[in-house]
């Protein structure tokens, strides 16, 4: 096993605020990709799906929602996590830790989307 994560889903309210937020957030079209027949909406993430690089995607649908508590998901920060962070605030979210130093595993920071996640940034710089 290379990765120990393969894929990941954030629960949203609202699809469209959501896909607009992380959009504005990773500066990346979030692709929409619905499943009609079960009433969900569904945007993946930008990854390397032939090279089988871990994915995710954003999803609405009945009973799920969106927590602050509970497993944090890490999003690519790119070259320097300050540069998605900064649109954080403006795009509708909350920064609830600050660009932190992790050492030699580089930095990290955290935010609350606009639906209520806790979501997280990394990058080495």
């Amino acid at each position: 096993m290379k990765n120990a994560i393969n894929w990941f889903e954030i629960p949203v309210n609202d699809y469209e605020r959501a896909k607009k937020f992380y959009s504005e957030v990773i500066g990346a079209e979030i692709a929409d990709h619905h499943m009609d027949e079960q009433n969900i909406k569904y945007g993946i993430f930008p990854y390397e799906m032939e090279s089988h690089k871990v994915g995710g995607a954003i999803y609405q649908m009945d009973g799920v929602k969106p927590s602050k508590d509970g497993s944090t998901v890490y999003l690519n920060g790119g070259d320097d996590l300050s540069i998605p962070l900064s649109r954080v605030e403006s795009a509708g979210g909350t920064i609830v830790m600050p660009k932190t130093d992790i050492q030699e595993n580089g930095f990290i920071a955290q935010f609350i989307d606009t639906e209520g996640n806790r979501v997280a940034l990394h990058s080495m710089s």
